[in-house]
């Protein structure tokens, strides 16, 4: 019975993770055939918002891959995958102007922004423990492994809580925006939304997953004691 517990935890973490990963690519690849009535293509939104925002000095730049768009705090750029980019689409837009919406959580000094970014080295260090996971447990055993395990956990845990509300927030604003500067129509809101929501899933799926899969170590290493 315990071993179906420690899997089915272990499966169900799996099935949430994959479930929000199908959910926020269908929704991107659905909207990616929806073009927007302003003609803007991704890259040329992103630069009006930032624009109106005084952020001129935040640089838009393309960057390979397929939802691999993101703003670098560190060198004030925004990095848009080609699609989003060079396309006039309600993903386009959508994924553009959350990005933006980043920028402008930098430029304000948006609290959790600065407290994910203040944890990033100390998790950096805690993630490279576990390269050192297999070697403590050939001293220490399983019971060393399980410990390092869900310290790691705790950790990811902990970044994944401070960053959902920066996602959320960076999608707040994002909608916020295109609206204020008339850069979706008004039968386009619903569509960017959710857009914007599917993407905001995938942190909370990732949540929800490391939550299981702590509770599935925990009760582990409790049997075991």
């Amino acid at each position: 019975m315990d071993f179906l517990i420690y899997y089915g935890l272990g499966l169900l973490g799996l099935i949430i993770v994959l479930w929000a990963q199908a959910n926020v690519t269908g929704n991107y690849k659905k909207y990616l055939k929806y073009k927007v009535k302003s003609n803007l293509s991704g890259q040329e939104v992103a630069r009006k918002i930032l624009d109106a925002n005084g952020l001129n000095y935040v640089h838009i730049v393309e960057t390979k891959g397929e939802l691999t768009d993101h703003y670098d705090p560190t060198r004030k750029v925004i990095r848009l995958s080609s699609n989003i980019f060079h396309q006039s689409t309600i993903s386009s837009v959508g994924v553009a102007a959350h990005e933006v919406g980043h920028a402008i959580q930098d430029k304000e000094g948006y609290s959790f922004m600065r407290l994910r970014s203040a944890l990033v080295p100390f998790v950096n260090f805690v993630s490279y423990l576990g390269y050192f996971g297999l070697i403590i447990s050939i001293f220490a055993g399983l019971t060393g492994y399980l410990k390092i395990s869900i310290l790691i956990l705790c950790v990811t845990i902990l970044f994944q809580l401070v960053t959902l509300p920066v996602e959320f927030d960076a999608s707040k604003r994002a909608k916020e925006q295109l609206i204020s500067l008339g850069l979706i129509d008004d039968s386009e809101h619903e569509q960017v939304s959710k857009v914007l929501f599917a993407a905001a899933m995938t942190y909370v799926a990732g949540l929800i997953s490391n939550l299981l899969q702590l509770l599935r170590l925990v009760l582990i290493l409790n049997d075991r004691d």
